[in-house]
């Protein structure tokens, strides 16, 4: 299976199956968040392909200019650098990129404006807050650090965001491999497992989580007996 085909297999599963931001951390050994993000908007739970975008010198010219190429589908992740505490974009924007472009959510590593609007159309919007004023719309007069932006390439080039009420989680390319879709199959397993021992069998936390008892497949019904035991045969070939 190759690269595309991998990740379009992680969209999809993440998807029909609704891992949340916390499971495909848990994949990724506890880390891929966007730090300090926030919905703007509860409920939503979107995953797709990164489009990477970005403000800079408290200008937002050039992110009206890149988000012309946004393609149907992806997650709009915008960055911004020196932009102090001005909002990358509003309204208008949120509306041509989600509406028109048909993005599927952005997220902004940085602040909105027009919070009115955006809460009133509930658009899947994630950022670090909200302010009145906006950056200025001004081309710059020196491009970006390369340093930076090779850092953010790095980081979304081929990437995969998850996002939901407890964030923005960035699966990273090095991460489209078999390896990581069985880890979310594994995942999902888990928490089954965990709700049973929880919920029917009346365990303790410690003893289910830090213990394993369940490990002693009989004390599992046998539907989730079978499927850890195809689980273990599947990850030891």
């Amino acid at each position: 299976m190759e690269e595309n085909d991998i990740r379009r297999e992680i969209i999809r599963r993440i998807r029909t199956n609704r891992i949340s931001t916390t499971e495909v951390a848990d994949c990724l050994g506890k880390s891929g968040n966007v730090e300090g993000l926030s919905p703007v908007n509860e409920g939503h739970f979107e995953v797709g392909e990164v489009f990477l975008a970005y403000a800079y010198g408290e200008s937002n010219w050039e992110l009206h200019e890149q988000l012309e190429q946004v393609q149907e589908g992806q997650v709009v992740v915008v960055e911004t650098h020196g932009c102090s505490n001005r909002a990358a974009f509003g309204d208008l924007v949120a509306k041509y990129t989600l509406l028109y472009r048909q993005a599927i959510a952005m997220v902004v590593n940085g602040l909105l404006r027009d919070a009115h609007s955006l809460k009133k159309n509930r658009y899947p919007l994630w950022c670090r807050g909200v302010t009145p004023i906006g950056c200025f719309n001004r081309p710059n007069q020196a491009p970006l650090d390369q340093a930076v932006l090779q850092g953010w390439k790095e980081r979304y080039e081929g990437s995969v965001a998850v996002c939901d009420d407890g964030g923005a989680v960035i699966i990273p390319r090095r991460a489209m491999t078999r390896e990581f879709l069985s880890k979310l199959e594994f995942i999902e397993l888990q928490e089954d497992i965990w709700y049973y021992c929880i919920d029917t069998k009346k365990w303790s936390t410690y003893r289910t989580v830090c213990l394993k008892d369940y490990l002693d497949a009989e004390l599992l019904p046998s539907e989730l007996r079978q499927r850890l035991g195809q689980f273990r045969e599947d990850s030891s070939d």
